[in-house]
């Protein structure tokens, strides 16, 4: 057994006497929280969504663009690698088309 060894004992054998134990469930624990009712949930949901920083129209139909090119031209490469590499795998196997 070396030093470093008897160190580590030594140390997990403090932290096991120093640390708190934990305390059974009924003793210690906080009342049951109440329920939301459902007004007091949708004044509350009302009162977030004021807060939103809402986008403009012009914002929307840009943003809207950019996603509608972006997945076109996407599709357009994911389209033409398919195409590439099937052709090429029935022209290594000998498979015509």
């Amino acid at each position: 057994m070396n030093r470093q060894y008897k160190r580590m004992m030594k140390k997990d054998q403090q932290r096991k006497t120093t640390a708190p134990r934990p305390q059974p469930k009924g003793a210690g624990s906080p009342a049951r929280k109440q329920r939301t009712k459902p007004r007091q949930f949708l004044r509350e949901v009302i009162a977030e969504l004021r807060k939103v920083a809402w986008p403009t129209r012009e914002e929307v139909i840009a943003y809207s663009m950019v996603v509608l090119v972006s997945v076109l031209v996407i599709a357009a490469v994911i389209f033409g690698m398919d195409f590439v590499f099937t052709r090429a795998v029935l022209a290594l196997f000998g498979v015509e088309s």
